[in-house]
């Protein structure tokens, strides 16, 4: 089997958990957790990192430091995980959806405008699959109509745009650390922010909202979504080798690019813009209107020789459970909507080997109609 994702752990890993063990200190107060904080966001530009127990996490705790509450609208892109909107809804606030770019697969910065009402309190950026949002137009907008920007830059670790850091735009930006990032802790998150009052609020959040002097007396609500000592250690051996990560994925979705470069009726990851070249968190692909399979029959196809694939995220707007809700009722974004039926993406973990990747390239293209 060559599963979706196989995660590199070859740097400090062993070493800083076996510390961890050895010291006792495996909790959220041990001393890997505030050096990890500090070494991310530096790496992202920022000046606090606030560590939590997953990337979804990370969202629920910048979205109520936000102040998002009931009946704030807030812009997102229809097509992406579940979890940016999921917690603006859990805060009672209204995702207000835009369709992709079909290039980068991004969402459509030129649908923002149009749907900014006076109840618009923020725009919730996603950056997908390796390449970032256009932000130098969204931040315009956003100054423009008085909006807070948070950034979902889980995908993007060690990515820049126009040279600046992802991760370093807006009031925050929230990180995951799923075993198929550039970074992981097996599980974790990251809430990033320049400012001090947001930061110490966010720490509070993460930490069931305990005060200092009354710690069992609650003035808000919080969760616990602190992170382990020994997450931690993982984490930061694994930022120590993030430059060699993005270069190890640069040099597999390159080898992809290259040897699927003549494949008829798919379309490919783009793999530069003026703003940045692709980090390719993953490599999708999209199938092209005249093969007669969706993505589900060619993953199927794929899954019978024994490799692993993943489905592109399905559109927000399309969720039984928002709908059952009666959100996003009657809407359509015809391009998320293509992205999810007929897009997958193929193994792309940092542990792919070079034959392994031969491999799948071999296998999809005896699935896919003859080459040009």
């Amino acid at each position: 089997m060559i599963p979706v994702n196989t995660p590199l752990l070859d740097g400090n890993e062993r070493e800083y958990l076996l510390e961890c063990i050895d010291s006792g200190w495996i909790s959220n107060e041990g001393p890997f957790v505030a050096r990890f904080e500090q070494a991310f966001a530096e790496t992202v530009g920022r000046k606090h990192g606030v560590a939590c127990a997953n990337g979804s996490g990370a969202l629920d705790i910048a979205v109520a430091a936000a102040g998002i509450g009931p009946g704030d609208e807030v812009i997102m892109p229809t097509f992406t995980i579940i979890s940016p909107a999921a917690s603006v809804v859990r805060a009672g606030g209204v995702p207000v959806l835009v369709d992709s770019d079909p290039v980068t697969w991004n969402m459509n910065l030129g649908q923002i405008e149009a749907k900014i009402s006076p109840r618009t309190k923020a725009i919730l950026v996603v950056h997908l699959y390796g390449l970032p949002v256009d932000m130098d137009p969204l931040l315009e907008i956003a100054e423009r109509h008085g909006l807070i920007v948070i950034e979902d830059a889980a995908e993007m670790h060690g990515q820049t745009y126009r040279g600046q850091p992802c991760g370093s735009f807006g009031l925050m930006s929230t990180f995951s650390f799923y075993p198929n990032k550039h970074i992981t802790c097996g599980e974790g998150g990251m809430v990033v922010t320049d400012d001090d009052d947001v930061a110490e609020h966010c720490r509070r959040l993460r930490n069931l909202c305990f005060q200092p002097g009354r710690r069992f007396v609650h003035e808000e609500l919080g969760w616990n979504y602190r992170m382990t000592n020994m997450q931690a250690a993982i984490g930061l051996a694994q930022l120590e080798r993030l430059d060699a990560h993005v270069q190890r994925k640069r040099a597999m979705g390159t080898a992809y690019q290259t040897a699927l470069s003549d494949t008829a009726n798919i379309q490919l990851p783009l793999a530069t813009t003026d703003y940045a070249e692709n980090i390719y968190w993953v490599f999708g692909i999209v199938l092209g209107t005249n093969i007669d399979q969706d993505a589900a029959g060619i993953m199927q196809q794929l899954a019978n020789q024994a490799i692993g694939t993943r489905p592109f995220f399905w559109p927000i707007h399309e969720q039984p459970v928002f709908l059952n809700q009666n959100l996003f009722t009657n809407e359509s974004y015809p391009v998320a909507e293509t992205l999810a039926r007929r897009g997958f993406y193929l193994p792309s973990g940092l542990g792919l080997s070079t034959d392994d990747l031969s491999e799948v390239v071999t296998a999809l293209r005896g699935c896919l109609p003859a080459t040009r």
